[in-house]
């Protein structure tokens, strides 16, 4: 038997946390209850936790269950990024909103905000072009996106930018790297001298890491490795391949699984600007200026 469990069991869990009912939480899934009990032992078996106290009263989650249901909360919302994503990509020959994102941002954010903008009007159509950031002023400019996201240092000239987001990279090294055990801060010469696993050019990523290591004197990264997208990077780094600079936002559960290990950096800065762009001398309409306005939201909240 599996050990993962499915996604109606985790529902389930987490309506039970809303609902403090496993039978309203049934009704709401449309499930029977004999049916929903069963599905809730069933995942407590395979997690090996008692996940909820059920009693005359109702059924409450134990503390186990509390923090399962809140790290389930994360796996629906990733889910519902993924489907949102897929969903933009087929449909963007038809879309009535053009959307062409860096990697990393149509990754990580692009889907939580088309989505968040697909529950207001879920008759929206959205297409979304997947590219790095040297091409997404192209894209636009010549009319293929109505509106843009990327991730290099500079808004991309002769077209109109607004900040959406805030990002950092990180250094990122496998565990038992020898980086792993230093007592102080990497030096920014050391990191130069460093072959690292790198994006490909014209990323917004390399271009960001490219101009901090200038802005401090050391020159551009020595390339052991250059890939086309950060989940690459990621898998190079994990498989023990070399270091990388690599957007938190990539890496962060890996960060706290223990996949990979950050390491600190002294004398660069890597923090950067996440930005909308899009044609010079027009003003946002329609789906465009809402799902800008859906960013500024998200944007609050972070």
């Amino acid at each position: 038997m599996s050990r993962l469990p499915d996604l109606e069991s985790l529902r389930l869990l987490v309506l039970v946390g809303d609902v403090g009912s496993l039978s309203g939480a049934a009704a709401r899934l449309g499930l029977a209850q004999p049916s929903a009990s069963k599905r809730l032992s069933m995942l407590e078996r395979r997690l090996g936790l008692v996940l909820v106290d059920r009693t005359r009263r109702g059924s409450e989650l134990t503390d186990a269950g509390r923090a399962v249901a809140g790290w389930a909360q994360g796996v629906l919302r990733e889910l519902e990024g993924l489907l949102t994503g897929a969903e933009a990509l087929r449909t963007k020959r038809d879309a009535e909103l053009r959307v062409a994102a860096s990697m990393t941002v149509a990754e990580h954010l692009v889907p939580g905000w088309i989505g968040e903008l697909r529950r207001t009007r879920p008759e929206l159509y959205v297409g979304l072009q997947v590219t790095n950031s040297e091409q997404v002023p192209e894209l636009l400019r010549g009319g293929a996106a109505d509106l843009g996201f990327v991730e290099s240092p500079q808004a991309p000239a002769g077209l109109s930018a607004r900040q959406v987001a805030t990002d950092r990279l990180l250094v990122v090294v496998a565990p038992g790297h020898p980086w792993t055990r230093r007592r102080r801060p990497l030096g920014v010469a050391e990191l130069a001298a460093a072959p690292l696993v790198v994006r490909e050019r014209g990323s917004g990523t390399r271009e960001t890491l490219d101009q901090a290591l200038r802005k401090a004197g050391v020159g551009e990264p020595l390339c052991l490795l250059e890939l086309g997208s950060a989940t690459a990077v990621r898998n190079a780094v994990i498989a023990g391949t070399g270091p990388a600079v690599i957007s938190e936002l990539a890496v962060r559960a890996d960060l706290a699984d223990g996949r990979l290990v950050s390491v600190e950096v002294e004398g660069i800065e890597l923090r950067r600007v996440l930005r909308a762009v899009w044609a010079s001398g027009r003003v946002p309409a329609g789906p465009a200026a809402e799902l800008l306005a859906v960013t500024r939201r998200r944007g609050k909240k972070a």
